[in-house]
């Protein structure tokens, strides 16, 4: 998430339609409770194992649910496993999960057999997921030969030997085991619904069966969509809001006239907007641990060379100014990066130490840049070349585009970045494909480790889409997930010299660590945190109170 966070992220928020009231439950006068958002871009998928971006995290996490559930300040609680009875071998290496009464929204029971059908589709070359090699090869048991068509999918190490219990077999142990099968690639799915839509799985309300505790009812494509509550979700007393009505407005000031005629009961702030309203009662400041940065493309589909060149990459990741490109597109008070990793995320298991102890690599420094983009001109032989610059086509993203090609082609001689702004999954399928130079990104994680940002970089990584290539980091990599995996000062250490390694390569260019400015209606409750990792918010512990 927070891959991928790719956490790929662009965590975009708030704002909907119309309130609609009407009686509902016992008391034939009470008000329904309908919460009213808005999203920037639409939802690219609702396949729990196509996802790879944070909308479409978030609102499967509205009307699916796994084994276990993120809970508000990121508390891991049970969900259609119960918790508290599940068994973990002496050596780590097998979970045994055992499930409770609870349906379909057609009725039918949930069992151990949804869980291992859709572990299995998971791992599938055929299914074209982009988290499930991702997530999956070498920690769940036979998962990298599939992937590598050595085995089938029907080989992975997981098991139901009757309907309540489900079986996980670990190649290695797994530190953050909890937190790792949150993520979306790990929701069942029901089989028999799932062959019955074929390639219409998910495409449309009618094609998709919920087992959380909303189901999606309305979807139009660029417009908004709505979730109702889930009336057969095992835990739907306590799920308070009865709907949720989302609109896809890419405008920050129609969103915002939207909150002030009392349409919306919450919206996110960019720019100016964000001075404007730091004095109003309904305003907040939230903190995420999501990086946004540049994608370097090392190969992209246009064929350039250029950044394969290490002094190239320096020169870009230190020729512009992070707190510009705050200012300008966010306007708040999110936090300028030179790290990857966020900070205030993990801490060192014997002194307590953040992650982030200080690294200025990829700080912002025009001399420095200058110096890099001289050297790579003399190595590369070229005085002027053009790159493309890929972004969304909401307003903030379209400041992005403009906030870095003013930086860097003034601060860089010779530098042309010609802007390209298209809708968020457009933007995914380009990146995918490589057709890119820069594009610009963000990851949040997808469970409380730190290696849900550094795994991304491995080399042929699923979610490297910027070519990147190192040994040494491949082998710390590789370390972390094997056998350090029960040591966890050297395993710590080791995903700092990964990242330090990252840095000093230029494989990215980091620009902040994001805050959301928001205004929030004093009668939402529950809604005034981001989730550490995975999912942004976890609606089903919204309320509305008038």
């Amino acid at each position: 998430m927070k891959k991928r966070m790719l956490f790929l992220l662009m965590i975009t928020i708030t704002l909907s339609m119309a309130l609609v009231a009407c009686s509902s439950g016992d008391d034939a006068g009470s008000e329904s409770k309908v919460l009213r958002v808005a999203e920037k871009q639409d939802i690219p998928t609702m396949d729990p194992i196509m996802t790879e971006d944070n909308i479409s995290t978030q609102w499967i996490d509205n009307v699916y649910e796994g084994l276990y559930r993120q809970a508000p300040n990121g508390e891991i609680v049970s969900g259609i496993a119960k918790m508290d009875e599940t068994e973990v071998s002496e050596d780590g290496l097998t979970y045994t999960f055992h499930l409770r009464d609870a349906n379909w929204e057609n009725g039918d029971p949930i069992t151990a057999h949804d869980f291992v059908y859709a572990w299995q589709r998971a791992t599938d070359p055929d299914s074209g997921s982009f988290y499930g090699n991702y997530l999956m090869s070498g920690k769940i048991k036979n998962s990298k030969e599939i992937f590598d068509g050595e085995m089938e999918p029907e080989d992975l190490a997981v098991s139901a030997p009757d309907d309540h219990t489900f079986v996980v077999e670990l190649e290695t142990p797994v530190a953050y085991f909890d937190s790792y099968v949150t993520n979306s690639t790990f929701l069942p799915v029901h089989q028999e619904f799932v062959e019955e839509q074929g390639d219409n799985f998910s495409l449309s309300p009618d094609a998709i069966l919920a087992n959380g505790p909303f189901k999606m009812t309305e979807w139009k494509t660029e417009d908004g969509w709505k979730v109702v509550k889930n009336e057969d979700y095992w835990d739907a007393d306590n799920v308070a809001l009865d709907e949720i009505n989302v609109k896809v407005i890419k405008d920050n000031d129609t969103r915002l006239s939207n909150y002030e005629a009392g349409n919306l009961d919450r919206v996110t702030l960019a720019g100016a907007q964000v001075k404007d309203n730091q004095t109003s009662p309904d305003y907040t400041s939230l903190s995420e641990a999501s990086t946004f940065y540049l994608k370097l493309n090392e190969e992209p589909l246009n064929g350039s060379d250029y950044m394969k060149n290490v002094n190239f990459r320096k020169a870009i990741a230190k020729g512009f100014d992070k707190q510009a490109y705050i200012d300008v597109a966010y306007g708040n008070d999110s936090v300028p990066v030179d790290e990857f990793v966020p900070r205030d995320f993990e801490e060192h298991p014997e002194t307590g130490e953040d992650f982030q102890v200080g690294n200025d690599t990829l700080s912002y420094d025009v001399e420095a840049a200058q110096e890099y983009w001289e050297k790579a001109k003399e190595e590369l032989g070229f005085d002027t070349v053009t790159l493309t610059f890929l972004s969304g086509d909401d307003e903030t993203a379209k400041s992005v585009s403009e906030v870095m090609k003013t930086e860097l082609e003034k601060n860089l001689d010779g530098l042309t970045l010609d802007t390209k702004n298209v809708p968020w999954s457009q933007q995914l399928d380009l990146q995918r494909e490589d057709d890119f130079d820069i594009a610009a990104s963000g990851w949040g994680p997808d469970y409380k480790d730190a290696i849900s940002f550094l795994d991304i970089w491995v080399t042929d990584g699923e979610n490297n889409d910027v070519n990147y290539s190192n040994e040494e980091y491949d082998k710390l990599i590789a370390s972390v997930k094997g056998e350090l995996a029960n040591k966890p000062v050297e395993r710590f250490e080791a995903m700092q010299e990964a990242e330090k390694i990252l840095l000093e390569d230029a494989a990215i260019a980091p620009i902040m660590q994001r805050k959301t400015s928001v205004l929030i209606k004093n009668y939402v409750k529950g809604f005034d945190h981001f989730n550490p990792y995975g999912n942004n918010y976890s609606y089903k512990y919204v309320d509305i109170e008038k």
